[in-house]
């Protein structure tokens, strides 16, 4: 099911007549939804995985997407044995159709991809002339290395203060993308181990938020029986209020250093798993995280470690 804004004008007319962080859903995203909001890559990975991308009708063939009334599965093929000739492991990459400036987007996740060698991202930018638009990562990690890292990757110019409130920690501040080999500004869930990967399975998931503004960038992360959920998000409610959230888990304040507005432009949204490449392939960082072999060779020769290798989404709304 896919709601569009037009189908909310009451709900619209209604925030707009409420002060501070107000928003109204613009889109709801729910199973077979997932297929009219998103457009599947077929494209070379730009990180230079060991992955090859498919179309919507090889996934859908294969499997490797699937949908029912309320979940959307997004996987990788756990059966192939690939050869050095192989161009990867078949797996998907989903950008949205619409692009987004200032919003927030709520991921009610319930599996997120598992396994030595995976780098799965839920994250947002615009592909073309990357990174002049700015890239905003919500959810990622590489190798089940703990916790979940939220980043940012700009142009020249942007760097993020180590004081901001937050409950995570930055690991970095410099955001531009050209310093450091683009390891942009990142906070590390470092309150919540089951943000990400094994634990975040184990406990049936939770729920993803990021408001962008004009003056912050904000993720929050809620566990699944995290008892303070704020109700607007556990419910998917059509009016959400973002300063009854709480403190974020990374927060990313307009500063001297960097101005939001300058940096982020329309962004895609964009859902994927690859493997190895730029990050998890890199041989220091892989071998850091206990797995074996290297990267490749793992990929390559162990398709059943890749059976938990899977989104299962329930919703993704939108406010405006």
């Amino acid at each position: 099911m896919k709601t569009v804004s037009s189908s909310l004008t009451l709900a619209s007319l209604v925030g707009s007549a409420l002060a501070g962080a107000v928003y109204t859903l613009n889109e709801c995203v729910r199973g077979e939804g997932f297929y009219d909001s998103f457009n599947f890559e077929n494209i070379t990975d730009p990180t230079h995985g060991r992955v090859t991308y498919v179309n919507r009708t090889t996934a859908e063939s294969l499997n490797l997407t699937y949908a029912t009334g309320d979940t959307f599965i997004l996987r990788a093929d756990d059966t192939t044995v690939l050869n050095a000739n192989d161009t990867g492991r078949n797996s998907v990459r989903l950008r949205s159709n619409q692009q987004h400036h200032e919003h927030v987007v709520v991921f009610d996740i319930q599996h997120m991809p598992e396994g030595c060698g995976t780098w799965p991202a839920i994250w947002e930018t615009k592909e073309s002339g990357w990174p002049a638009s700015g890239e905003i990562d919500i959810l990622e990690g590489a190798n089940n290395v703990v916790p979940n890292q939220s980043t940012l990757h700009t142009s020249h110019n942007c760097s993020m203060p180590n004081n901001t409130l937050q409950s995570g920690t930055f690991t970095t501040t410099n955001c531009d993308a050209s310093v450091a080999y683009n390891v942009g500004c990142a906070v590390k869930l470092t309150e919540d181990k089951n943000s990400f990967g094994p634990g975040f399975n184990s406990i049936g998931g939770g729920w993803y938020a990021m408001e962008r503004t004009l003056h912050y960038i904000k993720v929050w992360f809620w566990e699944r029986c995290d008892p303070y959920v704020p109700w607007d998000v556990r419910s998917g409610a059509w009016i959400i209020d973002t300063d009854n959230w709480g403190i974020p888990a990374a927060n990313f304040p307009n500063n001297t250093e960097c101005d939001i507005q300058s940096h982020f432009g329309a962004n895609n949204i964009i859902i994927d798993l690859t493997f190895c490449g730029d990050w998890a392939g890199n041989a220091a960082l892989y071998n850091a995280s206990g797995c074996p072999s290297d990267c490749v060779s793992y990929v390559n020769n162990n398709p059943t470690a890749f059976t938990n290798a899977y989104f299962q989404i329930s919703s993704m709304n939108i406010y405006k």
